[in-house]
């Protein structure tokens, strides 16, 4: 059965795709179902599993959008 994922759960998987991959959920085209597929996993799991599963390449630390000042 699939979850729908939370506003909450929503902005920390996008925060954590913006980290890994300087896009979110809607810039990597997922729907409410792609999404529900990763309700199972902590956000930063969740992000890093699907960028394995469609071969994303990670950003670099430096260049990332959410790197810490």
């Amino acid at each position: 059965m699939l979850h729908r994922l939370s506003q909450r759960s929503l902005r920390a998987f996008d925060e954590a795709m913006l980290e890994f991959y300087s896009i979110d959920h809607w810039d990597a085209g997922m729907d409410e179902y792609l999404l529900a597929c990763y309700t199972d996993l902590p956000a930063r799991e969740a992000a890093l599993a699907f960028g394995e599963g469609y071969d994303l390449n990670r950003m670099d630390p430096f260049w990332s959008l959410r790197r810490k000042k």
